[in-house]
């Protein structure tokens, strides 16, 4: 028997690509468009979760036999978001370049290091701090994907989508903070099938903990993720080598993005490092003190679901709006929190919760619409970088708000944080959603 061979029965089984235009529907595949979103997804899910494996881990180093003092845990579980800013800087640029299935093959095969290395380190109390910090950085891969993944992504979808597509995957990445800090309390309770040889560690009041899992679980994962990545992903014809990127930073609206999305994401990303560590230092002197791990996984996975959510009525009534309703929701929450971080009682935190979620729905909804904007703003490949670009900046959020609160107190934070709030949103205003706006989007 025969195999048709023409060219035409050949495109069926490997669509040609060479003329890609997702804005013209005879040379857009919109299969390869969405298997490339839920696979590069899975992958961004998955980096989120090692970029805060950290913070997930850090607040039980001294149960576990560590003694780290609080300047030394601020100082781990900020310096992620001080990797995933410099590595998200370094990744911007390897979408035209490298292509989508090169690009999540190496990001996903790379996440094994982090996780790998908290594994053993939680295993071996003896490890030098100095370990630590590395094995801290080395997690910044997970955030640093972010702005590679996201820029290509874009590359494969018309503007009339972009909303839906880019809010699906940030949305669901962002997801993998609150799931590494929503598993990891149920995950150290026991051990893992296939790893019984790994002892537990103890913990201060003597209970058995497998702390070491909250890596293991997701090495498995990290190496499924690289496997779909060779054998799914394709690469479409977008190139640019490294100068012809940089024509963004001529761009008034590059810097004016960016600035928003550092309200946005920024926040969002730092506290969701640092909420853990924050209820631990304000609330935890209290008789019946709240357990950090109990709570911290709720902002983080409340703003990724609002931020999935979002998309598609961002691409119905344009994404300005939602980031500027965003904006003055963040300016709320921030101002709400600041009166609840000097209490004189543990039921002060309950007010403090509540300002938290605030600050997590609303950045959400503004994450939401920025990415909206970005495709709509710029020319397809300027897009992409100016994603990019955007994201790298807002990833130092987890960095800037762990030293910060090294710094200075979290009450001055969150009052210098409203003030910041303010500005960006009168920027979103300005620019963006007001009548007769130079670029309603």
């Amino acid at each position: 028997m025969s195999v048709d061979t023409t060219p035409q029965f050949a495109s069926k089984l490997k669509p040609d690509l060479s003329n890609w235009d997702p804005e013209n529907d005879e040379t857009w595949d919109p299969k390869l468009a969405w298997r490339t979103l839920w696979i590069t997804t899975f992958s961004l899910t998955l980096s989120f979760a090692a970029w805060y494996l950290v913070s997930a881990i850090a607040p039980r180093l001294n149960d576990i036999g560590y003694s780290l003092e609080p300047s030394q845990l601020y100082w781990l579980v900020a310096l992620p978001g001080l990797a995933g800013g410099l590595l998200r800087l370094v990744f911007m640029f390897l979408p035209p370049i490298m292509g989508t299935r090169s690009l999540v093959a190496m990001s996903s095969a790379l996440l094994v290091i982090p996780m790998l290395g908290w594994t053993l380190a939680a295993r071996d109390t003896s490890t030098p701090y100095w370990v630590l910090l590395a094995l801290a950085f080395a997690a910044g891969i997970g955030g640093g994907t972010f702005s590679g993944f996201m820029a290509s992504t874009s590359y494969f979808f018309p503007k009339r989508l972009a909303g839906t597509a880019l809010g699906l995957q940030a949305g669901l990445g962002n997801f993998g903070i609150g799931l590494m800090q929503l598993i990891l309390p149920w995950v150290v309770g026991f051990g893992l099938l296939g790893t019984a040889a790994l002892t537990p560690q103890s913990s201060a009041e003597g209970d058995l903990v497998w702390l070491h899992n909250g890596g293991l679980v997701l090495i498995p994962w990290a190496l499924l993720a690289v496997v779909l990545a060779v054998v799914y992903l394709r690469r479409v014809p977008i190139t640019a080598n490294f100068r012809q990127q940089m024509d963004i930073f001529r761009v008034k609206h590059t810097w004016i993005m960016t600035a928003i999305y550092l309200m946005s994401f920024g926040a969002y990303s730092g506290l969701a490092a640092q909420m853990g560590l924050i209820i631990l230092n304000v609330y935890g002197d209290f008789p019946d003190a709240p357990n950090p791990l109990a709570f911290a996984f709720i902002g983080p996975v409340l703003g990724a679901l609002v931020r999935a959510a979002s998309g598609p009525f961002c691409d119905k009534w344009g994404g300005a709006i939602f980031t500027f309703i965003g904006g003055l929701g963040m300016v709320a929450g921030t101002t709400l929190t600041a009166f609840f971080l000097t209490p004189t009682s543990v039921d002060e935190f309950w007010g403090f919760l509540t300002g938290m979620l605030i600050i997590f729905f609303f950045a959400g909804l503004a994450n939401a619409g920025t990415f909206k904007q970005m495709p709509m703003i710029f020319p397809k490949r300027q897009a992409g970088g100016a994603i990019a670009w955007t994201s790298a900046i807002a990833a130092f959020g987890p960095f800037v708000v762990g030293i910060s609160l090294t710094v200075i107190s979290p009450t001055a934070f969150f009052a210098g944080c409203a003030v910041f709030c303010v500005f960006c949103t009168w920027l979103a205003w300005f620019y963006y959603a007001r009548k007769d706006a130079p670029f309603p989007s």
